[in-house]
């Protein structure tokens, strides 16, 4: 495949940093990123903008440190 037949779902982010809740084991939030774990704040809407940052405020209060995990596409 040539650089031009790459289409826009090929360019969507393949990687998901994850907040695990402290509290509750089913809430999470989770935001694309890089491999390395950093979050192109400017794409988000300003409400996962929003998110994002708490949840990065959180840590250790509300939510465990993040992981950064293969996205799945549901």
């Amino acid at each position: 495949m040539s650089l031009l037949q790459i289409t826009a779902a090929d360019a969507s982010p393949q990687f998901e940093i994850r907040f695990e809740s402290l509290f509750d084991a089913g809430r999470a939030m989770s935001f694309p990123c890089d491999p390395q774990g950093h979050v192109d704040l400017d794409s988000l809407p300003q409400r996962a903008r929003n998110n994002y940052l708490f949840a990065r405020a959180m840590v250790g209060k509300d939510y465990l440190p993040p992981a950064i995990r293969g996205r799945t596409n549901h």
